[in-house]
């Protein structure tokens, strides 16, 4: 354990403190190839102790099979952790489906089971995972809220919505968070939803900040590198030539490392910390992780100050990469811009 913790940065005008990087849990229970259950444990106990204190989960990981992996944890650490979940993604039993739901009589559902699943009286962040637009957001934004009024919920966050779509919402009840993909590959959400976000005090949370592991420089074709429970071996930039193409992009990235004595990851999650201070953002990047090793590696980050010049050297990286981020885009903010 190093000898001091992580800074805090509060969430939202008037949400709780954490510490300024997170944990992604997802990968934990599903997505990336079989899980040392108890490595995973391990890395929970150091991130804590770090003072890491965001966990970040959703129901639709593992089919509930990560809050479920959570709950002893967090029962065991409650008052020192702040739990956050999500609902918007139905799965059923045929692993291929998934449908978004956003209406009030599946979002009151859904929390009585992420509540039952975490083993908790509370959850901290309750976020709606994917937006449906078939749903007025005033509507469901709405009935996130009778949680709140029912003390189930503390606060409430969305994820991967555009900036008109935040306002709208925060005008029905103050948003704590916003959760969207945000890196050195994928910088959609500077279209409107950063700004917005400062605007409002909401803060940022980044999900996969190190584009799913791309920007470590570990990759160049999922095909060879990766297990066949990956499911990064179907996503666009992951894939033969993108592959290949955007592990070229990372040229820079290793030159800026080098100088620093650093990982490419670090510098890719020093840019995203850097990156959100331009824009006068609170911001809490929540890199996944299942090693305890991996997870110190990731804090050192914090740690890193990149100058004017290796933020120049980065800047056209975004614009360069090959591939989506999904094969399937529609349930992004992008796709509402």
């Amino acid at each position: 354990m190093s000898n001091s913790k992580i800074a805090q940065v509060r969430l939202g005008t008037n949400g709780p403190l954490v510490g300024v990087q997170g944990l992604g849990c997802m990968g934990m229970s599903e997505f990336y190839g079989d899980t040392d259950e108890a490595a995973a444990r391990e890395t929970l106990e150091v991130a804590l102790a770090e003072g890491v204190t965001l966990l970040d989960t959703a129901d639709v990981y593992g089919r509930g099979a990560n809050e479920e992996f959570l709950a002893p944890f967090v029962r065991a650490h409650r008052d020192e952790i702040t739990l956050a979940t999500k609902f918007a993604i139905e799965r059923t039993d045929d692993p291929d489906f998934r449908r978004v739901r956003n209406d009030p009589a599946y979002i009151r559902r859904a929390v009585e089971d992420s509540l039952r699943r975490l083993g908790v009286d509370v959850i901290d962040l309750y976020y709606m995972h994917r937006r449906d637009p078939a749903v007025p957001l005033a509507e469901s934004v709405g009935a996130m809220a009778e949680l709140v009024e029912r003390g189930l919920v503390k606060h409430l966050g969305l994820s991967e919505v555009t900036g008109a779509e935040l306002r709208e919402a925060h005008a029905v009840h103050p948003i704590a968070a916003l959760q969207s993909e945000w890196s050195l590959f994928s910088r959609d959400v500077e279209r409107s939803a950063v700004g917005a976000a400062a605007e409002l005090g909401v803060a940022f949370v980044p999900y996969s900040p190190l584009g799913r592991g791309f920007l470590t420089g570990a990759f160049t074709d999922a095909g060879k590198d990766l297990s066949e429970g990956d499911f990064r071996r179907y996503q666009p930039r992951f894939t033969g030539e993108n592959a290949r193409t955007n592990a070229a992009l990372l040229e820079p990235v290793h030159k800026i490392a080098a100088a620093h004595g650093a990982t490419a990851g670090q510098v890719a999650l020093a840019w995203v910390q850097q990156r959100a201070d331009v824009h006068g953002l609170a911001v809490v990047p929540i890199p996944g992780t299942r090693k305890a090793a991996r997870l110190r590696e990731n804090l050192a980050a914090t740690r890193i100050v990149l100058t004017d010049d290796e933020l120049a050297a980065l800047e056209p990286i975004a614009g360069r990469v090959a591939g989506d981020r999904y094969p399937d885009m529609s349930s992004t903010s992008a796709a509402r811009e």
